[in-house]
């Protein structure tokens, strides 16, 4: 999932940039689901090198991933998710993206937490965040964007920031809070 929606985002915002990145990503691998993680953590590395794409790119592929997750689900289970009170919807929403970031490397993990109409999500082993030198910008764009689309899939507004960044040298996780509206 997290591959193929990197590979889209791509085609959509850079698709001048689509034949240097399919070096890696490349069609084969893509359908047989057999991309490492050296090729994916090459192509996070240069992604980080195209400016203001980056965090274009990496919400993008949050959408998309996002959207495919819910589209996968079983028309019975998203029927009876939608058919919860707010709170619990909410709460079902969110292990629907729990689900999605535990599913998009077996190393990464989310920890979520809800209250008042607030998530506040402990992210593990965020393949995003993994760099050599600290990084300015929150890195983990992708989780905050897939955590909101899963969240106004369910008719949720939903707004996403990362408090934390591991990329930053903040630790060891990312930290993020899920703003959930009616």
């Amino acid at each position: 999932m997290l591959v193929a929606s990197l590979h889209q985002a791509i085609a959509d915002l850079l698709p001048t940039r689509l034949e240097f990145y399919e070096n890696w990503l490349n069609v084969s691998g893509l359908r047989e689901g057999t991309i490492g993680l050296a090729p994916l953590s090459a192509v996070l590395s240069f992604l980080r090198t195209e400016g203001e794409a980056y965090q274009l790119i990496a919400t993008r592929a949050g959408e998309l991933a996002a959207g495919w997750t819910v589209a996968g689900m079983p028309a019975y289970q998203r029927r009876m998710i939608r058919l919860l009170p707010a709170p619990l919807r909410a709460r079902a929403a969110l292990g629907v993206g729990r689900r999605l970031v535990n599913a998009t490397y077996p190393g990464s993990r989310a920890l979520v937490r809800f209250r008042r109409r607030t998530a506040a999500i402990d992210l593990r082993g965020s393949l995003f965040c993994e760099v050599r030198e600290a990084s300015v910008a929150p890195l983990c764009g992708f989780y905050a964007s897939a955590m909101a689309h899963v969240l106004e899939l369910f008719d949720f507004r939903a707004a996403a920031r990362v408090t934390e960044c591991r990329a930053g040298g903040a630790g060891k996780a990312c930290l993020m809070l899920v703003d959930v509206g009616s």
